[in-house]
């Protein structure tokens, strides 16, 4: 078991980059599925791979080596300009088109919520609206907050606002600093994991390139879900304090 440990965590550090918490791997060598005998190592390194981009970093990752950490004081906006030469491995917390206004991303939830959707220059409506009231009746109205994000995340570009957080539970803000294929609305959910590489942090801001990032997928379920049914709500927050701002 132990030299399965070592090999499989050299494979994870090699390929991926990803320093496995040995806590965490030994969890998972044990577990019924991963201790079947006659498994291919490929096969096992496929699985342990598909259940750390499905995990939270902070249980699954080690935290012990400071270079693939993000620094404890990123946010500090006196350090004019820095560079993580990682890789840093992160997950996804939080993720805003910040080329779209405010009121068009809720817009385009209530317009899901109603059973419409836009084709071209047309609002069409896509369910009854006895069907839409049943759905939320029986509490599966969460397929708006789906298909709202997937709508918005088809029709912008971004750039785009992301919250990041290692193994450590540090968190940065990053900013989409050119386009970078895969990062959107709809296209990646919370708690997806990507790789770090010689990014510029300037003013406590990480600015994020095609060359700085690597995006390695995976998704975890409950913080995807919540952050999707609760969206609205956030946005519609944000537009009131706004609104107040302006008035005073």
């Amino acid at each position: 078991m132990a030299n399965i440990q070592a090999q499989l965590a050299a494979e994870l550090l090699n390929s991926k980059s990803l320093p496995v918490s040995p806590s965490w791997l030994n969890n998972f060598l044990s577990s019924s599925a991963a201790s079947q005998r006659n498994i291919p190592p490929s096969a096992l390194t496929r699985t342990a791979l598909f259940r750390l981009l499905a995990s939270d970093f902070r249980t699954s990752l080690s935290s012990q080596n400071p270079s693939s950490l993000l620094p404890g004081d990123i946010f500090d906006p006196t350090v004019q300009e820095r560079r993580l030469q990682g890789p840093i491995p992160l997950q996804v917390l939080d993720i805003e088109d910040i080329g779209s206004s405010i009121w068009s991303q809720v817009e385009a939830i209530e317009r899901v919520e109603r059973g419409e959707a836009i084709r071209g220059r047309e609002i069409v409506r896509t369910v009854n609206v006895d069907e839409a009231s049943e759905e939320r009746a029986t509490g599966t109205g969460n397929r708006a907050a789906n298909s709202a994000t997937n709508e918005l995340g088809s029709n912008s570009n971004g750039p785009h606002r992301l919250v990041l957080q290692d193994s450590a539970g540090t968190q940065a803000i990053a900013i989409e600093l050119k386009r970078i294929e895969g990062i959107g609305l709809g296209k990646l959910p919370i708690g997806a994991k990507l790789l770090l590489r010689n990014a510029t942090v300037a003013r406590g801001m990480v600015l994020l390139t095609p060359e700085s990032v690597s995006l390695l997928g995976g998704k975890i379920d409950p913080m995807d879900q919540a952050w999707r049914d609760g969206r609205k709500a956030q946005l519609m927050v944000r537009i009131t304090g706004m609104e107040r701002s302006q008035e005073s």
